[in-house]
């Protein structure tokens, strides 16, 4: 891999820690495979408690002096970050495809959209005002301060692993925190290319740490430690709960950002074309592995034959292969437990009685794009996240019908509409129980916009004024004897 990027110094294989790249204490590493192939790619170290600890020991030790500096001098480093990062666009791209298999032009624009947050908290970090709040007699004063909350551990996931870790580190650093990183298993080397351009950028030693290894390990380790004081985690619900559980004894600030189960509801009044390049764009994005992906697509009767078959013409076209090859809009799922997990469902759904009314040619390693209909909410695809390129098409009668469904949930993180009637429209979106809503639109992720969800899909928010506030504590400063 090292002899295709023009900067070979991005090919980093070792562990971040103290600023030093280091291998794992029983030499033991971890093989990382290209998802379109099978090959191995490279190896990495299997980092567990003890490499957690020393790299939290490093952050505890780095962070005196970064919280000290002025926040300018912290935005200047991360500016030449996101400088570092575009520059490095199209090898950081070439990594990020071999590990994860999304298609190179997608993974250029996911390494864009990760320098966006760097650049986007490189002016925020310098926006975090406190006050002053009226005091109630004279001779007192009482000031408000924001400080950083200090060490900060982070766990991203592989769907997205440049951009989900910019997210958090950015702000992290603007506001004076030290932080660790453990990366997903399946995809550590951009993170660690990423951690190579912030060295260059100027971070200080110890200020990041990249941990690669077990999961289990490294988290253990991060949230039993005290000195850990807020944990940002991107992943399934159900592992954000037993993170919350762990992270209870030490009670630490926590941004959790997890499942989803977003629902697109399309109205008979919508733009009916509109509305099928809303559903390609938030269905099969990244081969529909994405937390705000479209799970469900709620269809009114009136309109629903006309967007199936216009749908199903865009499904059927679309171009499924290896990453790096031209002209390739599909890639691969992360390994064979995603593959068997979405024919599962597939099989499922046919079963209760939906019908598979178009599909994309993929062989081999590839899961074809495919449209089914008929969906009903007892079957699986309902209920969980499909995480693949299925979309599933629901039919609903009335305004409250379609919102019925769309709600009936334990997941909130993101949710879509599609409809030209403006009194609909505010209806609509204040009825749908999403921390983000999309109208006539699939693309609600950006860097200056909060991000996160409500109910079982997490708490706290990324991006915006609001993904900074999350690695900040509010002080109150009462000083007396001032009359």
């Amino acid at each position: 891999m090292q002899d295709r990027l023009t900067d070979r110094g991005l090919w980093r294989t070792r562990a971040l820690v103290g600023g030093e790249w280091i291998g794992a204490d029983g030499g033991t590493t971890i093989a990382v495979e290209d998802p379109a192939t099978g090959d191995t790619i490279g190896e990495v170290p299997d980092c567990g408690a003890a490499e957690t600890e020393r790299a939290i020991a490093a952050a505890e030790q780095a962070l005196p002096a970064w919280r000290a500096r002025p926040a300018p001098e912290r935005c200047a480093i991360l500016r030449r970050w996101n400088d570092l990062i575009l520059a490095a666009t199209e090898d950081l791209a070439r990594i990020l495809t071999a590990e994860q298999g999304k298609p190179l032009a997608e993974a250029q624009a996911e390494i864009e959209y990760a320098a966006s947050f760097v650049a986007w908290f490189a002016d925020e970090g310098q926006r975090s005002h406190g006050q002053e709040v009226p005091a109630p007699t004279a001779d007192r004063r009482i000031m408000v301060r924001k400080e950083p909350v200090g060490v900060c551990a982070a766990i991203t996931p592989w769907n997205f692993p440049a951009a989900m870790i910019t997210r958090k580190l950015a702000p992290a650093l603007a506001a004076g925190c030290t932080i660790v990183l453990k990366p997903a298993q399946q995809t550590p080397f951009t993170a660690l290319a990423l951690g190579e351009l912030a060295i260059r950028a100027g971070v200080p030693a110890g200020v990041l740490g990249i941990v690669t290894g077990d999961a289990a390990a490294v988290g253990g380790a991060m949230t039993a430690s005290p000195v850990v004081r807020l944990l940002s985690f991107t992943g399934s619900t159900g592992v954000g709960a037993k993170l919350m559980e762990q992270s209870a004894p030490t009670i630490k600030k926590l941004a959790l950002e997890l499942g989803g189960n977003a629902p697109l509801l399309v109205f008979d009044d919508a733009d009916l074309d509109n509305a099928v390049e809303a559903a390609v764009a938030a269905k099969f994005r990244n081969a529909g592995q994405s937390c705000v992906a479209v799970n469900r697509i709620l269809v009114q009767a009136g309109i629903h034959d006309a967007f199936v078959d216009r749908l199903a013409a865009r499904v059927r076209a679309l171009r499924v292969g290896p990453g790096v090859e031209d002209g390739v809009e599909i890639g691969p799922l992360i390994d064979d437990k995603a593959r068997a997990k979405v024919a599962d469902m597939v099989a499922d759904a046919q079963d209760k009685g939906a019908t598979l009314v178009a599909q994309a040619p993929a062989a081999g390693r590839f899961t074809a794009p495919m449209l089914l209909t008929g969906m009903t909410p007892e079957m699986r695809a309902a209920q969980e996240e499909i995480f693949g390129p299925v979309a599933a098409i629901y039919r609903f009668e009335t305004e409250a019908d379609g919102l019925a469904l769309a709600n009936a949930t334990p997941y909130g993180l993101a949710a879509y509409y599609c409809t030209t009637d403006l009194h609909r429209a505010w209806r609509v979106g204040e009825a749908l129980e999403a921390g983000m809503v999309g109208l006539n639109t699939g693309a609600i992720s950006l860097a200056m916009a909060p991000f996160g969800g409500i109910k079982q899909s997490g708490l706290g928010r990324e991006g915006g004024a609001e993904g900074l506030e999350e690695y900040l504590e509010t002080k109150a400063l009462h000083w007396t004897g001032l009359g």
